[in-house]
This record gives structure tokens, C-alpha cells and sequence, in this order.
């Protein structure tokens, strides 16, 4: 029997949203479709059992790109889909981020989120879609949670603010903003903009955040009617007991400990040997040999348990909430770090540019104990990257990578290819410096960024932001801007809190927010914000917001300090591009049968030779002398033939009346004999024979296409006008040919061949 379908429709801006559930995927413990216009999300929510001896909470989220979805078949070799796209990836993170928070602490069952486009009608985004649908599936299924969440993107179009935006809108936008909340708080903040200010965003934050009510009241109404009864849970708490006395044995050592600001492994190192200590202390000495060495749990070895023995996981998690309180008490109360810095002092900070000589360009970005070293490479516009995903962009000619080692945090780990960590901080980077990119109209470049963090302790992401701008003004791009980044912290306790400028890592895992933001001195770029408490008043978000511009304008000052401006030059080894426009009925001719044509070119003048369809040429070469040479060739070979121009041009063909002589490549027309030369001619080959090179005038030029040349105009340095006004009086009727000027020299005149008419032989 067909189950019973639920559908729900809400108003969200002026598009019409509905969530459908009952149909697909009953087996799962929630499952919903979700739709906007031809768009379609599909999202399941299913939890199993307790992972047994972890301390986290296991929860992933999976978002997969469908293909089919848009009626595209996947451009693999195995014409399937296989590792997910930046975009499905970014899509999960995005998904993940606020969804993550509302789970119960302590939760140890296996939850997994999946999520499929079905349909994408490439006019709008599914990323928001996505959120929503994973939310509204967790909401119905019986997962405990304290949802749920909605999100919408927001866009600024002409100065007003455009809700759930299409891909044509964000074309026209200076914000792309994506926004998730609950219905009292933002969760998670994700923008790039084309440096608007600070007031701005902040608006668009309130107006974002008051639209995706409709969303929340739709998922209440979804759960009050088809939602499951939520299944019992056995969390893992602290044991209350034992947080308050490894409290009172570690804060004092803790505290002075944090008295003396000290570096990262240091700080580690200092911490490590307290609680080395505190498992001495607490456990007995046999236990505490086989726990500490091999990670063991007490329940896995009872023989060594003592009646009443904390197991190390407990004393560990006892250890980590006691760090927490004294580290955020410090902050709140005496308004001192972990590192001893003021609330809103940045690390110091040093630059460099011109690391790497065979790069295109570097720049090295150290802040306190985080560095960065970006390099730059530029290409042909061919080398941008082909996207094979469901937006209708198919190209990037932009693009930034990150990645982030073991050896940045002082660790030795197994290398696995990029996380999903690094594809979405190398996206942030990216995104913050977009705006300032110059087009391709005016740079035609690609351009590929790699940040590699060389060590990390926090913000290593705003980092590559600075490295980057570093990077592309050592290589002499022509920026419209340098662009900083800074994160910022929040630790809050009630209505007290404090809002922290450039938060390292110890700050960034203790705190409440971390919010990273980027742009230049006139305005925000990018905005990335995760927050793990409820109850963000917009005061704060102003705060942070104009903290953050602050911490900006201070880092540009560094970064300019180390090079103002862009190089006026591209170093020797960046390839040149000489851009050359062609009608575009003349690229065949350039390419040629098979390519044959620009292979030939391209090998000969060692260039590398790209054309677009609207007939833009573009030539790289590192040789100057090169590019000249196949610039040259290109107009030659595309050049229409100009009346009054002047060519010198090969004879390819001779006939009695004249002969015809290769202007251009493909192109020739013709002399007639009477315009081979300032005397009489009685033979052709009496002045030119086959293969000779000779210099000659375009005189006309027929609706059919024929062209008529004079080299008597190029001998007597007639003009245009001069040479069709001989021509017309020797045609006499128009004819080619007739009567020289001043009349004929032959005794009787007139044409000798019997009839008269056509062209005149002399």
C-alpha cells in the first residue's frame, strides 16, 4: 500500500518552501524531501548503538552530489560519482556546523545524517536547502536533539536585501551570505562580500536571522504532528564528585602555571605534567602504569581496579573542565590569556615576500606562533579549473588550497590527502580575497594559491588570508586591495563576557565563538562564524564585528609596512599574455583542420595559445620575442583586407591580363596589367614572374569580395582617392581598364582586341 505522504509549505522572503516527508527512506528514523522550485533535497537521519570507548560524540554528516540531478552524466572515467566535489564538501561542513551543538553532551550513539540532491534546477542553490532538509529529518526521526535549525542565504541586490537568492541574483549581489540559527540564536555565519561595512553585515545578520522563523515554526509544526517519540539515551556525564576535587587540587597549580605566559608546547608541556601527576595521585600505581602507557580503560582491567578508582577517561575530562573554568574565570575576571595578553592585543607579527625565487610569486605570514607561507602561480586561462558540478559555473580560474601538516602542531600523524578542515579553510581564504582579484578582462591569468601552514596555534585560516595578499603582491598582481583576516573569541558566563582579538588555540577550544573575518581598510570580504552558545545578542555581533575591523586595520598596516603595492612588473619567469581580438569567423582559420594550424604556431614561436569563442586571443610566452611573433602571425592571418591599405604579397598566379598576388594568408587579389607598373606593360612576366614578392595597394573591393590591387599606386605614391580616380578614368564607363590619363599613348588609342571591352592589356 502507498504510505501516506506529508506535505508542509512555509513563505520564506517571496520564495515558497515545502518540506514532504512519508514517502522516501521509511526505514530510517527521519526522513524528509525538501523543495524550491524544481530543486529537490533529500535528507535521512538514523541512530545506532553507543560507540564503545570513545570520548566524543560520533556523529557525520554526508552530503552527496548527485549528477543526475541535473541531467548531467559525471565526467569520470567511471562515469559515476566518486570523491565528492569542493561543493558537496562545503556543503557537509556547512551542514554539520550547526546541527553538531544541539545533541545532548555527553551522547555517545552513532548519528549519521544523509543527504542527496535529486533535482537541481541550476537557478537555486542547494547548499541552505541542504541544512534545512538535514534539520527537519533529525527534527521527525527519533534522535534526541534540541532543534531545530533553519537557514537561508541572504543577498544584497541593488542596496536591498534578497532572501534564498538564485544563481542570477548572486551574479548581481555584493553579499553572499549564508545564515543557520535556532529560533532565538545564529549558530553559524558563512559570507563573502564585495567589502561592504561592518554596519552592513550587521544588518544582514538581524534580517537574515528574523527570516528563517517561518522555517522553525514549519519543523515545530512537522514534529507536533509526524514526529517520533525520541528514544532514551545513556549519556556520558561527569561525575560531579570528582570534577570538584581534581578541581581543587589543579586550579591552583593552573593558575600558576598560566602566571607566566609561555609558549604553546611549553603551556602543553606545563599541563601534560599536571595531570601526569593527578593520575599518580588518583589512581592506583599497578592501574595507572597500564592506563596511562596504553590508553586502557579501567572497566577493560578490572584486576587492576581499586574499589572506588576513577577510570582515566573520567580523570581526564575531571582535568580538561577544570582548565576550562580557570582559563575563562581568568579572562572574564582578570582580563588576562593563557599567552598574558590583553583582551584586543594581536601577537607580533612579522612578514616576508620573495621566499621562494622560482615561485611567481610568496609571501610568509608569521603571528605569534602561527605562520603561513603562500605561493602563487599564474596560467593560461585554459589551466583554470573545470567544475563538473550541478551550479551552471563550469569554470575557476581562481583557486586557493590549504594545507595544514602534522608537523605545524608538533605532531607525527599518517598523511591521508586534505580534510575536510583544510577544503574549507582553503575555500574561507579564497573567498576572502575574490573580490579584490583583478578580471581576466584586465589580468587574464589563472591563478592558483597554496597556503602551507609551517605552524599552527590557532587562526592558521586568517593567516593564509595575509599570506596570500603577501604573496600576490610579491608576484605583481594587480589587486584592488590588500585583504587581512583576524579570528576573534567570545567567552561568556551569563551577561558577563569578553570579546577576544586574534584567539590562539587554547582560547579557540575553550571559548564560546570563533569568528574569523577578512577584508580591506574600506570593508568585509569574508565572515566565517561558529558559535556554541545560544542567546547572541546583536550588541555582541556589533562588538565583535567592530573589534575585528580594528584588528584588521592594524595587521594591513604590517603587511603594507613589508610591501606597499603591487610590483609593477611580473618577475621574468611569469609567462607574459599578449591579448589579440579576431573576428570570430576567423578562429577556424587560426586552429585549422584538427588543431593542425596553432600546434604548428605554438611550436614555432614557443607560445602557448588560447581563444575563446567571442574571438579573444590570448598569447603566453616568457620570450617576448615570441609572443610578437605569433601576435604577428594571428593578425595576418585574420586581418580583412582595408581599402587604400598597402600589403607586400606574393605572385601566385599569372594570367594574360594580369596576375594575383597573396596579400594576406588565404587572401590575394588582383593587379591588371595596366597596374603593374608606372610604363606600358606588353607582358606580365615582362615585371613580375611566379613567387615573386611584390608591394601593392587595395584600390577595391566588390560586394563579391574581390579585390582589386594597383602597384603603379604604390610606385607614383597615389592616395586612395588618387588611385580610384585614375582607375575609374581608364575604365571609362566603370569598365577596369580604358584610357590612361591624359589619353592613350598607343597610335589610334583604344582597346586592340577585337570587340574592345574588358580589362585593358597594357
Amino acid at each position: 500500500m502507498k504510505p501516506e505522504t506529508k506535505r508542509y509549505t512555509t513563505t520564506v522572503g517571496s520564495r515558497t518552501i515545502t518540506i514532504e516527508t512519508g514517502k522516501l527512506a521509511a526505514q530510517a528514523g527521519g526522513a524528509v524531501t525538501v523543495h524550491l522550485n524544481d530543486s529537490i533535497i533529500f535528507a535521512a537521519a538514523t541512530m545506532g548503538g553507543i560507540r564503545e570507548g570513545i570520548d566524543f560524540f560520533p556523529l557525520t554528516v554526508e552530503y552527496e552530489e548527485r549528477m543526475y540531478a541535473g541531467g548531467k552524466i559525471p565526467g569520470s572515467f567511471f562515469r559515476r560519482e566518486g570523491r565528492p566535489s569542493t561543493d558537496a564538501i562545503l556543503t557537509a561542513r556547512l551542514t554539520d556546523r550547526p546541527l553538531r551543538p544541539l545533541f545532548p553532551n555527553g551522547m555517545r550513539n552513532e548519528v549519521q545524517v544523509i543527504m542527496y540532491s535529486l533535482s537541481a534546477d541550476a537557478e537555486n542553490p542547494l547548499d541552505v536547502l541542504a541544512i534545512n532538509a538535514a534539520s527537519a529529518a533529525v527534527m521527525i526521526s527519533d534522535i534526541p536533539w534540541n532543534g531545530p535549525v533553519a537557514a537561508v542565504r541572504v543577498g544584497r541586490v541593488d542596496g536591498q536585501f534578497v532572501i534564498n537568492p538564485t544563481f542570477a541574483e548572486i551574479e548581481k549581489s555584493d553579499l553572499d551570505l549564508r545564515i543557520a540559527g535556532t529560533r532565538d540564536a545564529i549558530l553559524m555565519v558563512e559570507a563573502g562580500a564585495e567589502m561592504i561595512p561592518e554596519d552592513v553585515m550587521a544588518a544582514a545578520l538581524e534580517y537574515g536571522h528574523k527570516s528563517i522563523q517561518p522555517l522553525i515554526d514549519l519543523q515545530l509544526k512537522m514534529r507536533d504532528e509526524v514526529g517520533k517519540a525520541k528514544r532514551e539515551v545513556t549519556l556520558a556525564l561527569p561525575d560531579q564528585a570528582l570534577q570538584e576535587k581534581v578541581f581543587a587540587r589543579v586550579s591552583g597549580p593552573m593558575n600558576d602555571l598560566l602566571d607566566k605566559p609561555l609558549m604553546k608546547m611549553e603551556f602543553y608541556a606545563g599541563m601534560d605534567a599536571l595531570l601526569q601527576n593527578l593520575v599518580a595521585e588518583l589512581i592506583p600505581t599497578e592501574s595507572a602504569k597500564v592506563r596511562v602507557s596504553d590508553e586502557a580503560d579501567v572497566e577493560t582491567i578490572p584486576e587492576y581496579a581499586a574499589p572506588g578508582t576513577p577510570s582515566l577517561v573520567a580523570v581526564k575530562e575531571a582535568f580538561a573542565e577544570a582548565e576550562k573554568k580557570v582559563v575563562r574565570a581568568r579572562i572574564l575576571e582578570l582580563g588576562k590569556r593563557p599567552d598574558g595578553r590583553a583582551p584586543t592585543e594581536i601577537r607580533p607579527i612579522w612578514c616576508e615576500v620573495g621566499f621562494s625565487p622560482r615561485a611567481h610569486g610568496s609571501g610568509l605570514f608569521t603571528r605569534g606562533e602561527t605562520q603561513v607561507l603562500t605561493l602563487v602561480t599564474l596560467g593560461t586561462l585554459s589551466e583554470s579549473q573545470t567544475l563538473d558540478t550541478l551550479t551552471p559555473i563550469e569554470t575557476k580560474r581562481y583557486m586557493h588550497h590549504y594545507n595544514f601538516p602534522p608537523f605545524s602542531t608538533g605532531e607525527a600523524k599518517m598523511l591521508r590527502g586534505q580534510s575536510r578542515r583544510e577544503i574549507g579553510h582553503g575555500a574561507l581564504a579564497e573567498r576572502a580575497l575574490l573580490p579584490v582579484i583583478p578580471g581576466k578582462e584586465t589580468f587574464p591569468y589563472a591563478l592558483r594559491l597554496v597556503s602551507e601552514v609551517m605552524a599552527s596555534n590557532g587562526s592558521s585560516s586568517m593567516a593564509s588570508v595575509c599570506g596570500s595578499t603577501l604573496a600576490l603582491m610579491d608576484t605583481g598582481v594587480p589587486i584592488k586591495a590588500p585583504v587581512a583576516g583576524v579570528a576573534m573569541g567570545l567567552v561568556m558566563d551569563g551577561a558577563k563576557y569578553t570579546i577576544l582579538t586574534d584567539i590562539q588555540g587554547t582560547e579557540d577550544h575553550l571559548g564560546d565563538m570563533d569568528f574569523k573575518v577578512a577584508g580591506t581598510a574600506e570593508g568585509i570580504t569574508a565572515l566565517q562564524m561558529d558559535i556554541k552558545i545560544s542567546g547572541l545578542s546583536a550588541e555582541i555581533m556589533k562588538q565583535a564585528l567592530e573589534q575585528a575591523r580594528l584588528a584588521r586595520l592594524f595587521i594591513l598596516d604590517r603587511i603594507t609596512e613589508t610591501i606597499p603595492a603591487p610590483r609593477p612588473e611580473l618577475k621574468p619567469h611569469v609567462p607574459r599574455i599578449t591579448i589579440v581580438k579576431i573576428p570570430s569567423d576567423k578562429i577556424g582559420a587560426i586552429i585549422g583542420p584538427g588543431g593542425k594550424n596553432i600546434r604548428a604556431l605554438q611550436e614555432e614561436t614557443h607560445t602557448k595559445i588560447d581563444i575563446e569563442e567571442d574571438g579573444t586571443v590570448y598569447i603566453a610566452s616568457t620570450d617576448g620575442v615570441g609572443a610578437e611573433l605569433a601576435r604577428e602571425r594571428i593578425e595576418a592571418i585574420t586581418e580583412t583586407p582595408q581599402l587604400g591599405r598597402i600589403y607586400t604579397g606574393k605572385v601566385v598566379r599569372i594570367a594574360d591580363f594580369g596576375v594575383f598576388v597573396e596579400i594576406l594568408p588565404g587572401t590575394d587579389g588582383m593587379v591588371h596589367i595596366s597596374q603593374l607598373d608606372s610604363e606600358r606593360v606588353e607582358k606580365v612576366e615582362d615585371v613580375v614572374k611566379m613567387g615573386d614578392e611584390i608591394t601593392v595597394m587595395v584600390t577595391g573591393i566588390d560586394p563579391m569580395g574581390k579585390i582589386r590591387l594597383s602597384r603603379q599606386a604604390v610606385l607614383e605614391g597615389w592616395t586612395i582617392e588618387e588611385a580610384q580616380e585614375r582607375d575609374s578614368r581608364k575604365s571609362g564607363s566603370g569598365r577596369p581598364g580604358g584610357g590612361r590619363p591624359g589619353g592613350d599613348r598607343r597610335p589610334g588609342g583604344g582597346d586592340r582586341r577585337p570587340g574592345g571591352g574588358g580589362y585593358n592589356r597594357r
